[in-house]
This record gives C-alpha cells, sequence and structure tokens, in this order.
C-alpha cells in the first residue's frame, strides 16, 4: 500500500487565467478537462506525472507562500525571465538578497524562482516546501510520495521520483509564518488502483500526518491533512 504525490493545488481568484499562465509557462497542456467547481488541471506529457490543480477560492493572496515552483532557466537565464515577465510574471523581493536565481511572481502574486540550469531538458525544475525540521519533513513526505532522497545538506533536503525523472521535491528553511491551509498546498492519492483511500489515510497519520482538517473548495472527493509541520494537504478519498 502507498500513495502518490499527484498534483500541487494552487486556490485562485481566476482559476482558467492561472492555468493559461503556467501552462505556457511550463510548456503543458490541459490535462483533464471537466473538472468539477471549475477546477482545471494541467500536466506534463507523462500522466504518472505531477499535475497543477487550479481550484477557486475568493481570498487573494496576502503573505509569502511555504510552497512554490522553481523553474529552470535553461542556456539563457535572462531570455527565460523575459519569456516569464511576458507571460504575465513580475518580479518580486523576498528579502532573498544577492543569489544567483531569479525571483518572480505569477499573476496572482505566488512566488516562483528561476534557476540557472543551463542544461535542463524540462521548465519545472523543483517543487519546494519551506520546513523548519528536515530530518521529520523528509521522512514524512518520502513515505508520502514513495519518493527517494536524493541530496541534503545545510539548505535541506531533496527528494525524487524513483524513476529519475520529473522535479525534485526539496525541503528546508526558513519557513514562512502562516495558517495550515497553504495556498498551494500537496495533493497525494493511492498509488494503485487496489489501494484503499481509508488504508492510505491511517498510515499517513501513523507516519505523522494529522486530520481531518476541513473540506477543499468545491470538492467531496478530497480530504484534508496536515504534515508534521501543519502544512495541509489533500488525500483523494476515491
Amino acid at each position: 500500500m502507498s500513495t502518490r504525490l499527484s498534483a500541487v493545488v494552487v486556490e485562485a481568484l481566476d482559476p482558467a487565467a492561472q492555468a493559461e499562465f503556467w501552462a505556457a509557462a511550463l510548456d503543458w497542456s490541459l490535462a483533464e478537462p471537466g473538472l468539477p467547481g471549475g477546477a482545471l488541471a494541467i500536466g506534463p506529457g507523462d500522466p504518472d506525472g505531477v499535475r497543477l490543480l487550479f481550484v477557486q477560492t475568493t481570498v487573494p493572496k496576502a503573505d509569502k507562500n511555504r510552497l512554490h515552483l522553481d523553474l529552470a532557466s535553461g542556456p539563457d537565464q535572462a531570455a527565460e525571465v523575459a519569456r516569464l515577465l511576458a507571460l504575465g510574471a513580475v518580479r518580486a523581493d523576498i528579502g532573498q538578497g544577492a543569489v544567483p536565481w531569479e525571483v518572480l511572481a505569477d499573476p496572482e502574486g505566488n512566488e516562483l524562482c528561476v534557476l540557472p540550469r543551463p542544461d535542463a531538458e524540462e521548465h519545472l525544475a523543483a517543487i519546494c516546501q519551506d520546513a523548519a525540521d528536515v530530518a521529520v519533513q523528509g521522512a514524512f513526505w518520502q513515505a508520502a510520495t514513495g519518493w527517494q532522497v536524493t541530496d541534503r545538506g545545510a539548505w535541506g533536503i531533496a527528494l525524487r521520483h524513483p524513476s529519475g525523472s520529473g522535479p525534485q521535491l526539496v525541503m528546508g528553511p526558513p519557513v514562512a509564518s502562516g495558517p495550515g491551509r497553504n495556498r498551494l498546498r500537496f495533493a497525494v492519492s493511492a498509488a494503485g488502483a487496489g489501494d484503499d483511500p481509508a488504508i492510505e489515510r491511517a498510515r499517513l497519520l501513523a507516519a505523522g500526518a494529522t486530520g481531518p482538517a476541513h473540506e477543499p473548495d468545491g470538492s467531496q472527493e478530497q480530504l484534508l491533512l496536515t504534515d508534521p509541520e501543519g502544512n495541509a494537504f489533500q488525500l483523494a478519498r476515491t
């Protein structure tokens, strides 16, 4: 029995506009039309890859997110930044100082980084979540996703799908203050057709999750739990 990381859920004032921006930014396409509540999903060509799922909210972004995406620059970082700005991103200052990456925000203010990765083949380099206790968070999300630890250091810990494809999952300090329910959050689902979501929920609770918290907007197929540091994430019921 196991769960897999199936999506990053993004609460959006305008899910269609956000999906359009991120599809262009990542060179992804609509992954699952006809979702309830006006939700939209985009994804890579790999059907088992991590998608972005945009769901409706009426609450504007106010604080720095605990979860953000890192994009790879390709051979020309300045050109990639210019491309994203032309799509609707803006430059952002979160106190990063002099760093080799560029910090931007999407049209609704969600932070993203453009990393200097000249040899990258994919736009999405990493999915990053703040973590105060890297060992605890790394162990929990390794259990929740089935991904393997590929690197660790003073900066945090990195996990990746056992296939070696797709983005890294990176966790480390600093930790933004904020509520347990984040504007961006992970969604996990049972990995196999025969896996029972109720059993998987019990397994995640035993691994350090808490919950249930409350229902996400517009969905009866998801249950919100929280990870060991209080970050909400979704578990598919079916």
